[in-house]
């Protein structure tokens, strides 16, 4: 692959690029790199390395992290009701099997090329720069724009946790439109300290996911035995209006499958993995064990949170907006539930700006955009411009 000198080192060298725009994209758009040129000279542009400093069970923690999100309170709810009923438990068993198979791939790419770029370097190295561009833009951005809502949703399960309405936290702009003027201090505040962690080193923000993780993890098992031990079985195939289809499969096996295509979205999480392949010790085999040990473990967990959910109630009774915390019906357990909810953002929050920091260090690297965003600081071994002007974008 040529070597591309850098657009970006003044102003007169950005201008001299942009007349030049058509014959450097018909160049570049299918130049494609390999693994070697990844891991050596490409690497070399950010100057320092990151630290290797990653196992297995950092990599599980930080994939369990990553999916477990407050995303599956509301799924879950949202597929039983209106398309698998009590089989919504198959449906995330098809889910997690779905996207072994996708992290078997990932897996692949990770051992066989251990660098930070995840998606964007196996596209570069397979399909050229055009097409790694074009998905790298757009996983930036998916991450950059749902960090901010998740970190909003923060604010409303922190305060469904502790009895306090989210709108007190925070306060209206004058002469902005409705919608965009409000002015949310704790998700700002969680979003800076985030990022201050992943500055400061990754291992230490894999064990600060540790911690939030094991927590989170409490409190899902919470709801799993609370609901098994409170629930009846015949709410497994009888509904609770006896003119609703019956049985559990209630809507099919096409229903089962159309959950499983909704609750796919759980999953999401694992390829923020992929990218701190950089930072593993062993590769070859923390790498499969990591991925592919997470996603068995959420399945595991998914399943039994929908069989606690289809057994707490018939599934036309469930509400499709807040299923457990309706199920529950206490106010003391939607207040358990605000908490594992809450901790579940913030690490899915942190696992995914390590990720979109990688990837922007990566597509740093690559000359697309400035090497300033490449440079992995000398004390941290990590990429604290990317990490530093993502957060700004997001706020």
């Amino acid at each position: 692959m040529e070597s591309h000198g850098s657009s970006f080192s003044s102003p007169r060298t950005y201008l001299r690029a942009l007349s030049e725009t058509p014959a450097r994209l018909a160049r570049r758009a299918v130049s494609v790199s390999t693994s070697y040129e990844e891991m050596s000279a490409v690497r070399a542009r950010s100057g320092s390395d990151m630290e290797k400093s990653l196992g297995w069970l950092d990599l599980i923690g930080f994939g369990v992290g990553g999916m477990v999100g407050a995303g599956v309170f509301v799924t879950t709810g949202r597929a039983s009701r209106l398309y698998a009923g009590p089989s919504v438990v198959l449906s995330y068993a098809i889910a997690g099997l779905c996207a072994l198979l996708s992290a078997f791939c990932y897996t692949e790419f990770a051992v066989d090329m251990p660098v930070a770029g995840g998606a964007f370097s196996y596209l570069r190295v397979t399909f050229g720069e055009f097409a790694a561009f074009l998905t790298g833009a757009n996983l930036v951005m998916d991450y950059v724009m749902s960090n901010a809502a998740v970190a909003r949703g923060f604010t409303a399960y922190l305060g469904t946790a502790i009895g306090v309405p989210a709108a007190k936290w925070r306060f209206t702009v004058a002469g902005l439109p409705d919608g965009f003027n409000e002015i949310d201090v704790v998700a700002v505040v969680v979003v800076l300290a985030v990022t201050l962690i992943i500055c400061y080193s990754t291992r230490e923000s894999s064990v600060v996911n540790m911690v939030l993780t094991a927590l989170h993890i409490m409190f899902i098992l919470f709801v799993i035995v609370v609901g098994l031990c409170k629930g009846d079985w015949n709410n497994f195939t009888e509904p609770g209006d006896p003119t609703h289809p019956s049985g559990f499969f209630p809507y099919g096996v096409s229903g089962v499958f159309n959950g499983a295509s909704m609750v796919y979205l759980s999953y999401i999480g694992y390829d923020a993995v992929s990218t701190m392949a950089e930072e593993v010790r062993n590769p070859v085999k923390d790498i499969p064990i990591g991925v592919s040990g997470s996603v068995l473990i959420v399945t595991v967990l998914y399943c039994l949170m929908a069989a606690s959910m289809s057994k707490l109630l018939p599934y036309d009774m469930i509400d499709p907006e807040a299923p457990f915390s309706a199920a529950f019906g206490g106010k003391w357990e939607s207040r358990v539930i605000g908490v594992g909810a809450a901790l579940g953002i913030l690490t899915s929050l942190l696992v995914a700006m390590l990720g979109q920091a990688r990837y922007m260090c990566v597509i740093g690297r690559s000359s697309v955009v400035p090497a300033w965003f490449a440079r992995v600081h000398p004390k941290t071994s990590t990429p604290v411009n990317s990490s530093a002007f993502l957060v700004a974008k997001g706020r």
